[in-house]
């Protein structure tokens, strides 16, 4: 990554303030000249608390259920201590003022304490930017903020994706890819903007995205579309940059859990979240109340969330479970954990290595995909509560009868995802080579 010389990015943008701003560094290419992505906000530390209902709100995109199922799942398994539920709330076609007009009605009747946006792909109206559709976006999304803030709901203002192609199916798209993408960076710049005036935190879902898609196109193929095979709505890599955008955004810290075995001294300690059953001779047997992330599927394919962490520092900084082997006696080591065996020198041990990382198929697997299950099975039926349900006939005629009948078959589902939650007893093994 190189940064261009900062007279070279002070280019025309919407908002003449950003110009004296501190910019994204960029990728070397020419295809970035004309962007002048504002640094986005560093996170400030978790902003979750315990018991937190998250809303997950946006458009088509979040409608597909991807990356609120990644970030759902995520949050029931890898941070089981905070005990968050959730409800998705993705609408086709949606734009800010849409999610303003029927917020009442259909999230905040639910008392949510947390919510995330992700609104500004069609309020770009794919065409280039005017300043219309910039203050148009500026004062709903704002508005949508205040209503949060006014029930006592923290945000993390998310900003749009990108897109890859013109799409099709939009009648009225004009202009080039590129107009569209620099019409997005004023809208997520916008974002950036909300959030510091409302003191909200901020998800960057457009510039990661943007150049994750230049990367995996060099490093898989000119076909690799990190905006899904329609140019807007992403495949499962293009979500799980999404996903570590939120993520991101609401602070979690990544600390899965860390074996430490000491070969001198023959004594293996596990931290919070893990307990240890037995260790002797090198090998441990853990009990686990937290599992990481398990994700498998092509390296090289933009429908694998495998994929997708191959782009952004997923499991480095959001999905770290470690094992460190201290006061090793030979050079290299075998790691045995499930059915899979990989080979470590004893340097690459006493640092610590990510098992997370490593082993895509894992003993955590068979569990993990139990929840993430039962978590698509839910989202599902959000979407169908909510959208044919509550602006249905039967909402219509009743809609305090609808919202209970419905929450009667939510119900299930959601302690589902809970009861799918149990402890995982698992063994590694470390021997000499």
């Amino acid at each position: 990554m190189k940064r261009f010389p900062f007279f070279f990015l002070l280019v025309p943008i919407a908002v003449s303030a950003f110009a004296a701003t501190q910019l994204e560094p960029k990728p070397d290419d020419l295809s970035f000249a004309k962007f002048s992505p504002v640094r986005a906000p560093r996170p400030g530390g978790l902003l979750l608390k315990k018991g937190d209902r998250l809303a997950i709100c946006g458009d088509s995109i979040t409608e597909q259920k991807m990356y609120s199922r990644i970030m759902e799942t995520y949050l029931t398994v890898c941070v089981p201590e905070l005990e968050i539920t959730v409800r998705q709330y993705g609408w086709s076609g949606e734009r800010a003022p849409g999610f303003l007009a029927r917020m009442t009605n259909d999230c905040l009747r639910f008392k949510p304490t947390i919510a995330t946006t992700c609104y500004g792909m069609n309020d770009h109206e794919y065409r280039p930017y005017e300043d219309r559709i910039g203050q148009t976006y500026r004062e709903k999304s704002t508005a949508i903020i205040e209503s949060f803030k006014a029930h006592g709901v923290r945000v993390v203002q998310g900003s749009p994706g990108c897109v890859g192609k013109m799409p099709g199916w939009v009648k009225n798209a004009s202009g080039t890819v590129e107009d569209l993408n620099l019409s997005l960076c004023n809208l997520r710049n916008i974002d950036i903007e909300i959030a510091g005036e409302e003191k909200t935190g901020f998800a960057d879902v457009f510039w990661p995205m943007l150049t994750a898609g230049f990367e995996a196109r060099k490093k898989y193929g000119a076909d690799y579309a990190i905006a899904g095979k329609d140019g807007v709505h992403p495949g499962w890599a293009g979500q799980l940059v999404m996903a570590y955008a939120f993520l991101k955004g609401v602070g979690v810290d990544g600390e899965i859990g860390t074996f430490t075995v000491d070969l001198a001294r023959n004594k293996a300690v596990v931290s919070k979240g893990h307990e240890l059953v037995s260790f002797k001779d090198g090998e441990l047997q853990i009990k686990s109340h937290r599992y990481p992330f398990c994700a498998t599927g092509a390296l090289d394919n933009d429908g694998s969330i495998r994929s997708g962490m191959t782009l952004v520092p997923f499991n480095p900084e959001l999905n770290r479970l470690m094992l460190v082997v201290k006061n090793a006696t030979v050079k290299n080591y075998k790691v045995t954990w499930g059915a899979e065996t990989k080979t470590y020198s004893a340097e690459q041990l006493g640092k610590g290595v990510n098992l997370a990382d490593d082993f895509a198929t894992n003993p955590f697997s068979e569990a993990f995909d139990r929840v993430d299950n039962a978590v698509a099975a839910k989202q599902a039926y959000e979407t169908r509560q909510i959208k044919d349900l509550f602006h249905g006939p039967e909402g219509g005629a009743d809609i305090e009868k609808t919202v209970a009948l419905t929450e009667e078959v939510r119900a299930p589902l959601a302690r589902t995802i809970h009861e799918s939650f149990t402890p995982v007893t698992h063994t590694i093994k470390i021997t000499a080579e």
